[in-house]
Protein backbone atom coordinates (compact mmCIF):
# COMPACT_ATOMS: atom_id res chain seq x y z
CA UNK A 1 0.00 0.00 0.00
CA UNK A 2 1.20 3.62 -0.93
CA UNK A 3 2.60 5.58 1.65
CA UNK A 4 0.40 8.62 3.15
CA UNK A 5 1.75 11.78 2.71
CA UNK A 6 2.04 13.96 5.79
CA UNK A 7 2.38 17.78 6.01
CA UNK A 8 4.20 19.57 8.77
CA UNK A 9 3.17 22.93 9.65
CA UNK A 10 5.10 25.08 11.78
CA UNK A 11 5.35 28.78 13.15
CA UNK A 12 5.00 30.40 16.44
CA UNK A 13 1.90 31.34 18.59
CA UNK A 14 -0.59 33.38 17.03
CA UNK A 15 1.03 33.11 13.44
CA UNK A 16 -1.93 31.91 11.75
CA UNK A 17 -1.57 27.85 11.76
CA UNK A 18 -5.01 27.75 12.44
CA UNK A 19 -6.47 29.68 10.00
CA UNK A 20 -4.27 28.27 7.46
CA UNK A 21 -5.36 24.47 7.68
CA UNK A 22 -9.11 25.83 8.33
CA UNK A 23 -8.98 27.23 5.24
CA UNK A 24 -7.08 23.91 3.27
CA UNK A 25 -10.01 21.96 4.73
CA UNK A 26 -12.93 24.26 3.44
CA UNK A 27 -11.07 24.38 0.20
CA UNK A 28 -9.64 20.58 -0.44
CA UNK A 29 -10.99 20.02 -3.19
CA UNK A 30 -12.26 16.36 -2.04
CA UNK A 31 -9.25 15.32 -0.88
CA UNK A 32 -10.12 13.06 2.86
CA UNK A 33 -7.53 14.95 5.04
CA UNK A 34 -6.75 14.22 8.72
CA UNK A 35 -5.09 16.26 11.13
CA UNK A 36 -3.09 16.25 14.01
CA UNK A 37 -3.16 18.81 16.21
CA UNK A 38 -1.06 19.62 19.22
CA UNK A 39 -2.64 22.58 21.15
CA UNK A 40 -3.41 22.80 24.67
CA UNK A 41 -6.04 23.49 26.81
CA UNK A 42 -9.11 21.34 27.96
CA UNK A 43 -12.01 22.92 26.30
CA UNK A 44 -10.10 21.55 22.68
CA UNK A 45 -10.51 25.28 20.78
CA UNK A 46 -8.23 24.91 17.65
CA UNK A 47 -9.52 21.06 17.23
CA UNK A 48 -13.57 22.53 17.24
CA UNK A 49 -12.72 24.96 15.31
CA UNK A 50 -11.31 22.78 12.17
CA UNK A 51 -14.21 20.37 13.04
CA UNK A 52 -16.30 23.38 12.27
CA UNK A 53 -15.48 23.92 8.50
CA UNK A 54 -18.68 21.82 7.22
CA UNK A 55 -17.08 20.45 4.38
CA UNK A 56 -17.02 17.23 6.23
CA UNK A 57 -19.63 14.93 8.04
CA UNK A 58 -19.63 15.16 11.66
CA UNK A 59 -18.37 11.84 12.28
CA UNK A 60 -15.69 11.85 9.74
CA UNK A 61 -14.29 15.10 11.43
CA UNK A 62 -14.61 13.67 14.56
CA UNK A 63 -12.85 10.65 13.50
CA UNK A 64 -10.04 13.00 11.12
CA UNK A 65 -9.36 15.86 13.74
CA UNK A 66 -7.14 14.69 16.57
CA UNK A 67 -5.86 17.00 19.31
CA UNK A 68 -2.86 15.92 21.19
CA UNK A 69 -2.50 18.03 24.57
CA UNK A 70 -0.23 16.78 26.88
CA UNK A 71 2.68 19.04 25.62
CA UNK A 72 4.71 20.19 22.90
CA UNK A 73 4.70 17.38 20.29
CA UNK A 74 8.17 17.15 19.43
CA UNK A 75 8.45 15.99 23.06
CA UNK A 76 5.90 13.80 23.55
CA UNK A 77 6.63 12.03 20.15
CA UNK A 78 6.93 8.82 21.46
CA UNK A 79 4.05 8.79 24.34
CA UNK A 80 1.28 10.63 21.92
CA UNK A 81 2.34 11.03 18.30
CA UNK A 82 3.31 7.21 18.22
CA UNK A 83 0.16 5.55 18.96
CA UNK A 84 -1.82 8.41 16.79
CA UNK A 85 -0.15 7.60 13.68
CA UNK A 86 -0.71 3.72 14.39
CA UNK A 87 -4.41 4.60 14.50
CA UNK A 88 -4.20 6.77 11.39
CA UNK A 89 -1.91 4.48 9.36
CA UNK A 90 -4.47 1.33 9.81
CA UNK A 91 -7.21 3.41 7.92
CA UNK A 92 -4.80 5.15 5.34
CA UNK A 93 -6.58 3.69 2.53
CA UNK A 94 -9.76 6.44 3.10
CA UNK A 95 -7.14 9.07 3.64
CA UNK A 96 -5.13 11.48 0.89
CA UNK A 97 -3.28 13.19 3.28
CA UNK A 98 -2.29 14.09 6.74
CA UNK A 99 -1.78 17.63 8.55
CA UNK A 100 -0.10 18.19 11.48
CA UNK A 101 -0.66 21.60 13.31
CA UNK A 102 2.47 21.67 16.03
CA UNK A 103 2.79 24.03 18.80
CA UNK A 104 4.82 27.02 18.76
CA UNK A 105 7.33 25.82 20.82
CA UNK A 106 8.07 22.56 18.84
CA UNK A 107 11.45 21.52 17.33
CA UNK A 108 10.39 20.15 13.72
CA UNK A 109 13.23 18.04 13.60
CA UNK A 110 12.51 15.41 16.63
CA UNK A 111 9.25 15.38 14.90
CA UNK A 112 10.30 13.84 10.98
CA UNK A 113 12.58 11.39 13.03
CA UNK A 114 9.85 9.86 14.23
CA UNK A 115 8.93 9.37 10.67
CA UNK A 116 11.99 6.74 10.75
CA UNK A 117 11.05 4.69 13.38
CA UNK A 118 10.07 0.75 11.88
CA UNK A 119 6.29 1.69 13.13
CA UNK A 120 5.87 4.93 10.81
CA UNK A 121 8.37 4.35 8.11
CA UNK A 122 6.46 2.00 5.65
CA UNK A 123 2.91 3.72 6.24
CA UNK A 124 3.90 7.36 6.20
CA UNK A 125 6.29 9.86 4.46
CA UNK A 126 6.44 13.74 5.51
CA UNK A 127 5.77 15.07 1.91
CA UNK A 128 6.73 18.53 3.33
CA UNK A 129 7.29 21.35 5.81
CA UNK A 130 5.25 24.48 5.71
CA UNK A 131 6.45 27.18 8.43
CA UNK A 132 4.45 29.99 8.84
CA UNK A 133 6.07 33.31 9.57
CA UNK A 134 4.15 36.51 11.21
CA UNK A 135 4.72 39.41 9.27
CA UNK A 136 3.74 42.06 11.62
CA UNK A 137 5.70 41.35 14.56
CA UNK A 138 8.90 40.69 11.98
CA UNK A 139 7.98 44.46 10.93
CA UNK A 140 8.01 45.56 14.41
CA UNK A 141 11.28 43.97 15.38
CA UNK A 142 10.12 41.15 16.51
CA UNK A 143 9.87 37.31 16.10
CA UNK A 144 6.56 36.67 17.27
CA UNK A 145 3.45 38.62 17.90
CA UNK A 146 3.68 38.63 21.71
CA UNK A 147 6.55 37.11 23.44
CA UNK A 148 4.78 36.63 26.85
CA UNK A 149 2.45 34.54 25.53
CA UNK A 150 4.92 32.47 23.69
CA UNK A 151 6.92 32.36 27.19
CA UNK A 152 4.30 31.55 28.96
CA UNK A 153 3.44 28.24 26.49
CA UNK A 154 6.64 27.07 27.74
CA UNK A 155 6.48 27.64 31.41
CA UNK A 156 2.80 26.02 31.85
CA UNK A 157 3.85 22.67 29.48
CA UNK A 158 5.46 19.83 32.09
CA UNK A 159 6.50 17.49 29.23
CA UNK A 160 8.39 20.53 27.61
CA UNK A 161 12.25 18.87 27.74
CA UNK A 162 13.78 21.79 25.31
CA UNK A 163 14.39 25.07 26.64
CA UNK A 164 15.15 26.88 23.22
CA UNK A 165 16.06 30.48 23.08
CA UNK A 166 13.28 31.75 20.64
CA UNK A 167 16.06 33.25 17.79
CA UNK A 168 17.44 29.44 17.67
CA UNK A 169 13.94 28.01 17.58
CA UNK A 170 13.39 30.27 14.63
CA UNK A 171 15.86 29.37 13.00
CA UNK A 172 15.09 25.86 13.17
CA UNK A 173 11.91 26.09 11.70
CA UNK A 174 13.04 27.72 8.87
CA UNK A 175 16.11 25.78 8.46
CA UNK A 176 13.29 22.60 7.83
CA UNK A 177 11.19 24.31 6.09
CA UNK A 178 10.07 23.44 2.30
CA UNK A 179 7.79 26.45 2.34
CA UNK A 180 7.48 29.45 3.89
CA UNK A 181 4.13 31.49 4.37
CA UNK A 182 4.20 34.93 5.58
CA UNK A 183 1.10 35.73 6.88
CA UNK A 184 -0.73 38.93 8.10
CA UNK A 185 0.71 40.96 5.13
CA UNK A 186 -2.61 42.87 5.15
CA UNK A 187 -1.52 44.44 8.36
CA UNK A 188 1.30 46.26 6.99
CA UNK A 189 1.67 48.98 3.82
CA UNK A 190 4.09 47.63 0.97
CA UNK A 191 6.88 48.72 1.54
CA UNK A 192 7.31 47.32 4.83
CA UNK A 193 6.48 43.70 3.93
CA UNK A 194 9.28 44.32 0.62
CA UNK A 195 11.31 44.89 3.72
CA UNK A 196 10.33 42.07 6.13
CA UNK A 197 10.43 40.22 2.93
CA UNK A 198 14.06 40.89 1.33
CA UNK A 199 15.30 40.35 4.83
CA UNK A 200 13.76 36.88 5.75
CA UNK A 201 14.84 35.54 2.06
CA UNK A 202 17.99 36.16 3.78
CA UNK A 203 17.50 33.66 6.32
CA UNK A 204 16.49 30.89 4.00
CA UNK A 205 17.87 28.21 1.96
CA UNK A 206 18.28 29.19 -1.83
CA UNK A 207 15.29 26.48 -2.60
CA UNK A 208 12.98 27.31 -0.34
CA UNK A 209 10.63 29.68 -1.46
CA UNK A 210 8.21 32.76 0.52
CA UNK A 211 4.76 33.63 -0.30
CA UNK A 212 2.68 35.96 1.02
CA UNK A 213 -0.45 35.34 2.41
CA UNK A 214 -3.64 36.50 3.73
CA UNK A 215 -6.41 34.64 6.21
CA UNK A 216 -4.65 31.78 5.59
CA UNK A 217 -6.25 32.23 2.11
CA UNK A 218 -3.38 30.39 -0.11
CA UNK A 219 -4.16 27.60 -2.80
CA UNK A 220 -3.64 24.08 -1.62
CA UNK A 221 -2.04 22.74 -4.47
CA UNK A 222 0.47 25.00 -3.11
CA UNK A 223 0.61 23.31 0.25
CA UNK A 224 0.31 19.62 -0.52
CA UNK A 225 2.60 17.18 -3.50
CA UNK A 226 6.13 18.51 -2.60
CA UNK A 227 7.27 14.82 -2.65
CA UNK A 228 10.08 16.09 -0.28
CA UNK A 229 10.56 12.46 1.64
CA UNK A 230 12.11 14.94 4.36
CA UNK A 231 12.67 12.18 6.63
CA UNK A 232 15.49 10.87 4.05
CA UNK A 233 17.05 14.26 4.01
CA UNK A 234 17.01 15.76 7.22
CA UNK A 235 20.98 16.45 6.63
CA UNK A 236 20.66 19.24 4.28
CA UNK A 237 18.03 21.38 7.38
CA UNK A 238 20.68 21.49 10.15
CA UNK A 239 19.26 22.21 13.74
CA UNK A 240 20.72 23.97 16.14
CA UNK A 241 19.08 21.22 19.48
CA UNK A 242 19.27 17.88 18.33
CA UNK A 243 19.48 17.56 22.24
CA UNK A 244 18.74 19.48 25.31
CA UNK A 245 18.95 19.76 28.86
CA UNK A 246 15.77 19.47 31.19
CA UNK A 247 14.84 22.89 32.86
CA UNK A 248 12.33 23.86 35.64
CA UNK A 249 9.12 25.34 34.97
CA UNK A 250 6.99 28.50 36.53
CA UNK A 251 4.13 26.52 38.43
CA UNK A 252 2.62 30.08 38.30
CA UNK A 253 1.50 29.94 34.68
CA UNK A 254 -1.80 28.63 34.51
CA UNK A 255 -5.09 28.30 32.34
CA UNK A 256 -8.37 28.91 33.31
CA UNK A 257 -11.65 27.75 31.46
CA UNK A 258 -14.79 29.55 31.27
CA UNK A 259 -18.30 28.05 30.80
CA UNK A 260 -20.60 30.72 30.78
CA UNK A 261 -24.85 30.51 30.09
CA UNK A 262 -25.00 34.05 29.02
CA UNK A 263 -24.98 35.51 25.42
CA UNK A 264 -22.53 38.71 24.89
CA UNK A 265 -21.95 41.71 22.53
CA UNK A 266 -18.74 41.03 20.84
CA UNK A 267 -17.38 44.63 20.87
CA UNK A 268 -18.47 44.91 25.01
CA UNK A 269 -16.80 41.67 25.21
CA UNK A 270 -13.72 42.77 24.17
CA UNK A 271 -13.64 45.63 25.82
CA UNK A 272 -14.01 43.65 29.04
CA UNK A 273 -11.09 41.06 28.02
CA UNK A 274 -8.50 43.97 26.78
CA UNK A 275 -9.50 45.77 30.17
CA UNK A 276 -8.53 42.49 32.07
CA UNK A 277 -5.25 42.10 30.23
CA UNK A 278 -4.40 45.40 31.17
CA UNK A 279 -4.86 44.21 35.20
CA UNK A 280 -4.32 40.69 35.04
CA UNK A 281 -1.62 38.68 33.60
CA UNK A 282 -3.23 37.41 30.52
CA UNK A 283 -1.47 35.86 27.53
CA UNK A 284 -3.95 34.47 25.31
CA UNK A 285 -7.53 34.07 24.47
CA UNK A 286 -9.57 31.94 22.69
CA UNK A 287 -12.98 30.29 22.54
CA UNK A 288 -16.14 30.44 21.17
CA UNK A 289 -19.17 33.28 22.29
CA UNK A 290 -22.86 33.37 22.37
CA UNK A 291 -24.16 36.20 20.69
CA UNK A 292 -27.81 38.04 21.49
CA UNK A 293 -29.99 37.21 18.45
CA UNK A 294 -27.44 35.57 16.51
CA UNK A 295 -27.81 32.32 14.67
CA UNK A 296 -24.07 32.23 14.51
CA UNK A 297 -21.46 31.28 16.69
CA UNK A 298 -18.72 33.79 17.21
CA UNK A 299 -15.25 32.55 17.35
CA UNK A 300 -13.01 34.89 19.39
CA UNK A 301 -9.07 34.49 20.00
CA UNK A 302 -6.17 37.05 20.67
CA UNK A 303 -2.47 37.11 21.70
CA UNK A 304 -2.11 39.75 24.54
CA UNK A 305 -4.75 42.16 23.62
CA UNK A 306 -4.50 41.86 20.39
CA UNK A 307 -7.93 40.23 19.92
CA UNK A 308 -9.63 39.25 16.62
CA UNK A 309 -13.38 37.47 16.30
CA UNK A 310 -15.49 36.34 13.25
CA UNK A 311 -18.49 34.07 13.02
CA UNK A 312 -17.69 30.39 11.77
CA UNK A 313 -21.15 28.42 11.67
CA UNK A 314 -24.70 28.17 12.70
CA UNK A 315 -25.31 26.82 16.73
CA UNK A 316 -26.41 23.66 16.24
CA UNK A 317 -29.50 21.80 17.43
CA UNK A 318 -28.21 19.41 19.75
CA UNK A 319 -25.46 21.81 21.53
CA UNK A 320 -26.14 24.37 24.29
CA UNK A 321 -25.70 28.07 23.63
CA UNK A 322 -22.97 28.83 25.43
CA UNK A 323 -19.77 30.90 25.58
CA UNK A 324 -16.63 29.02 26.44
CA UNK A 325 -13.38 30.48 26.81
CA UNK A 326 -9.81 29.58 27.72
CA UNK A 327 -7.45 32.28 29.13
CA UNK A 328 -3.35 31.64 29.53
CA UNK A 329 -1.38 33.66 31.98
CA UNK A 330 -0.33 33.94 35.56
CA UNK A 331 -1.64 33.40 38.74
CA UNK A 332 -5.20 33.71 37.09
CA UNK A 333 -8.37 33.14 39.59
CA UNK A 334 -11.43 31.78 37.73
CA UNK A 335 -13.89 33.42 40.43
CA UNK A 336 -12.57 36.61 40.03
CA UNK A 337 -12.71 36.78 35.93
CA UNK A 338 -16.21 34.98 35.96
CA UNK A 339 -17.35 38.05 38.00
CA UNK A 340 -16.05 40.64 35.66
CA UNK A 341 -17.52 38.68 32.58
CA UNK A 342 -21.17 38.20 34.04
CA UNK A 343 -21.00 41.98 34.43
CA UNK A 344 -21.42 42.22 30.85
CA UNK A 345 -23.69 39.51 30.03
CA UNK A 346 -26.90 39.67 28.09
Amino acid sequence: MHKIPVTVITGFLGSGKTTLIRHLLQNNQGRKIAVIVNEFGELGIDGELLRSCQVCEEEDANNNIVELTNGCLCCTVQEEFLPTMQELLKRRENLDCILIETSGLALPKPLIQAFRWPEIRTGATVDGVVTVVDCEALASGNLVGDLNALNAQRQADPNLDHETPIEELFEDQLACADLVLLSKVDQIDNQTQTQVEKWLKQQLRSAVKLVPCKQGEINSELLLGFNAAVEDNLETRPSHHDTEEEHEHDDNINSVHFVLEGNFQPQTLVDKLQNLVQKLEIYRIKGFVSVPNKPMRLVLQGVGDRLEYFYDRPWQKTEPRQTKLVLIGRDLETTEITAELQKIAV
